[in-house]
Parts: C-alpha cells; structure tokens; sequence
C-alpha cells in the first residue's frame, strides 16, 4: 500500500534538503578534510529520492537536487557570465535530474533486481557530463568531494552507489546462499578494481631522480618584470633547476630577455604564452626554454575554455624528455579532463607540471575548487604534480596525492618551492575502463527505457477492435 501523497512530498523534500545539506558539507572538507565523508549521505539520499510515483517527478526532484548543488559551488560562474549562470547552473543540475528519471524508470519497470543498475547509471552520466560532451565540466564530481581516489575518481562515485544499494538490498532481503555467493562476487569485483592502485603503490614511493622546481605566482605581469622576479626566486633557492610560470604569463612567444636569463644562470624555464598562428588565431602554449637558451619543447591546450577566448585546441600531446625524465605538460583546466592527462600516462609521464590561470577576481572559492584537481590526479596516476596558478592557489604534489607545498590565494609574487622525486613511471585506474563501459551502457538504457515508455503509451492509445 502507498503513502499518502502529501507524506510523500515531505519524504521527498527531507531527501533533497538531506542530499543537498551532504553534498556542501562534503566540499566544505577543503578546511575540513573528515567531512569528504558526508558524500555517502549525498549518494544515500539521491539514491532514495529517485523512489518517486512517476519518472516525470523524480527528474525534477534530481534537477532540483542538481542545480542546488551547483548553484551555491560555482556561484563565480555570475561574476564570469553574469544571468547566463543560471542556464550553466540548470545543465549541470540536467544531468542529475537524468540519473534520477532513469533510475526511477528502471525501478518501475524491473523492479528490485534494477537496483544493481544505479552505480552503472551514475557513473555513465557522470563520465559524460565530465569528459564527452561540449560543455563537459567535472569540478564536481564524488572523486573530488572524497579526495581519496584509489580506484580512479569515477572508480569512486561507482563504489560509493554501489556501496548504498548492496547495504539497501541486505537490509531488504532475506540472504540466501546463492546471493551470499553473489555479494561475495561482487567484493572480489571491488578488489580487482583496487588492485592496479595496489601494484602501482611501489612506484609511488619510490624515490627516482630528484627535481628542485620553483614556481613565480605572478599574474598578468609587465614583461619587464619577469627576469628581476626570477632572479629572486633563483637567489633564494639556488639548487632549483627548472622555473615555472603561469598560464598566459607572455602575450606572444618568448622574448629575447627571458632566453638569455635561462642562457646566463644554467636553467630551464616553463612559461604559458601564445603560438600565434596569424592574426588573432593562436595556441595556448606552454612553452620550455633550456638551458641554452632555445626553445626545446612546447605544448598547446588541449581543451580551450568554452566561451572564452582561449585558442585553438592542441593538434597533438607529446611529453618532454627532459635530462631528469619524461615529463608531461597540461595547461590549466586541461588537468580537470582525464582523456587529456591520461594520454600523458601512457606515453610514460613520471612528472606533470600545470601551467594554470586563475583570475583573483573570480574568488577564493573557485580557487579552492580548483585546487581539488591536483591531489586527485597525483593519486590516481602514482606521479607528483607541480602545478603554478597566476594569482594562487598553487600547488607541489607528491605521487600520494599529498600536497608537500602551496602558496596562498591572491599573493603575487609568492615562490613555490619543492624537491619532487620521479617514480619510475605511472599508471592508469582501471575506471578508466569502467567508466566509458558505463557510459555506453547508460546510454543503451537511456533508448530502451525510451522506446518502452513510447511503446506502452501507443498500447494504451491504441483504439479496441469493434465486435
């Protein structure tokens, strides 16, 4: 027997304030790292508000569900886009309202035995939403939140939802053998899943060549400025041998001055500019000036910001064989996009180093967003991460994912200094696997529940034969 309908309203209401509450008070753990935890109570009651009478309900409570989490997280986007914000907010908020129309279909359709779809639905759309579609953005993803990837930041979301429907479907159901033989099955599925992150677990430690890198918050600075900025950083910390630079630091390619001052103290610089292509057509480049003065390698964005003027994306990802090792370069959000940073796994990367923009005045809280990324990914892959944002927060990471140095928000002229040990190589989490699977998946799903619902609305329309 159902509830009374206004008891399932408030049921409903509890949920989405619940899920909402949980998922703020998990991304507060950038201060408070004990509450990334609060993300299962976000999976647990999105999960619980897709138990809805009609598939039309659920997706608006999941929009709702959405758009409130994005809204208050990335409320810089008002300063960025002004009203055009609330259209970015409602597409994020789309996504999970997706999720929640698709998992309340296939509850209704096939019952308890759908509940084993939901951590493939979740990770499906979350995957899409973050690396496949044109206004991919993944900032706020469950990896993220958790800060603990050792299954891959989409290998997470999945253990998570699957996590809240096996302890739904053990609470419901009377366990018989057969299903005890089936949840054991499934934890030796979990293990497999852990174990590359295990295998990798020697490589991460261990200590290979060791590269002192500094890196100069400036942003937008006078060109001028620059070989005065790097001979402070290099007088206070004389051992460094590569210097690193932001995103956009140089307005074309790299002058005259900033060669010879590589030439005259023996150094490598890696500095963001634009390879202009004619006019006003460019790349967003990195490029690597040596210890000679020449221009030795350089890299372009992979993926430019949507909306802005950022380029043209990268033709190709090489990485940088420098004397210390193979070392990949990425600029700025492309580090947010695993399809980029993976291809510099697999040709061998042991070091990344993140050119980045952040502009101070989209605010502390967007760069507190941003400095999410890096952990996660140094984690994921087993390498450390250097990554120098213009105005903050810029960040040295070793290959646990610990940050071993950062400098503060909006503090220009700040030095980032640290020692990183190369591991012999890093590797890719097997999500990487899982989630384009669960996508396609999702996907299948999304057409037959499609074609079902179009399939009884014609059964039901469809006239009596007369007699």
């Amino acid at each position: 027997m159902n509830p009374p309908a206004n008891s399932t309203w408030k049921k409903s209401f509890l949920r989405l304030v619940m899920a909402v509450s949980c998922f703020h008070g998990a991304y507060a753990s950038v201060r408070y790292p004990a509450l990334g935890l609060l993300i299962f109570g976000y999976a647990y009651f999105l999960v619980r508000l897709t138990d809805q009478p009609t598939v039309k309900r659920a997706f608006y409570f999941g929009l709702a569900a959405g758009f409130l989490c994005a809204a208050p997280q990335l409320f810089f986007f008002w300063t960025i886009f002004g009203p055009a914000a609330i259209v970015l907010w409602l597409v994020f908020g789309f996504w999970t309202a997706l999720f929640a129309a698709m998992a309340c279909g296939s509850l209704h359709r096939w019952k308890m035995k759908a509940m084993w779809l939901i951590p493939i639905l979740w990770t499906g759309v979350e995957y899409f939403r973050s690396e496949l579609y044109y206004l991919k953005f993944s900032w706020l993803n469950i990896g993220y939140a958790l800060q603990f990837p050792i299954a891959g930041m989409y290998g997470i979301g999945f253990f998570l939802f699957l996590l809240v429907i096996l302890g739904s479907w053990i609470r419901r159901i009377q366990v018989s053998l057969f299903q005890l033989l089936l949840i054991t099955a499934l934890l030796a599925f979990l293990l497999a899943l852990l174990l590359p992150a295990l295998a990798t677990s020697k490589n991460r430690f261990r200590r290979g060549p060791m590269i002192p890198i500094v890196g100069v918050q400036l942003e937008f600075p006078p060109q001028n400025l620059l070989p005065r900025m790097l001979d402070q950083a290099l007088a206070k910390n004389t051992n460094a041998q590569i210097f690193v630079l932001s995103e956009y630091t140089l307005d074309g390619g790299v002058p005259d001055a900033l060669k010879d001052w590589c030439r005259t103290n023996s150094r490598y610089l890696v500095i963001g500019g634009k390879d202009i292509v004619t006019n006003h057509i460019y790349y967003n480049t990195a490029f690597v000036v040596s210890t000679n003065g020449d221009i030795v390698f350089q890299q372009a964005k992979s993926v430019p910001i949507q909306f802005f003027d950022d380029g043209l994306p990268a033709p190709q990802q090489k990485v940088w064989d420098s004397p210390w090792g193979k070392i990949g370069i990425c600029i700025c959000y492309d580090l947010s996009y695993t399809r980029v940073t993976d291809e510099l796994i697999r040709q061998g990367a042991q070091l990344l180093i993140v050119p980045t923009m952040d502009v101070s005045d989209w605010g502390k809280h967007q760069h507190e967003l941003h400095s999410r990324v890096a952990p996660v990914r140094a984690a994921e892959y087993g390498i450390p991460i250097f990554r120098l944002a213009s105005s903050g927060i810029s960040q040295a990471i070793n290959s646990g994912g610990a940050v071993v140095a950062r400098t503060p928000f909006d503090k220009q002229g700040e030095v980032l200094f640290a020692r990183l040990p190369l591991p012999s190589r890093g590797a890719l989490p097997l999500d990487r696997f899982l989630a384009p699977a669960c996508t396609a998946i999702a996907a299948v799903l999304s057409a037959a529940l499609l074609f079902l619902a179009w399939k009884d609305k014609r059964t039901r329309t469809k006239p009596e034969p007369s007699r």
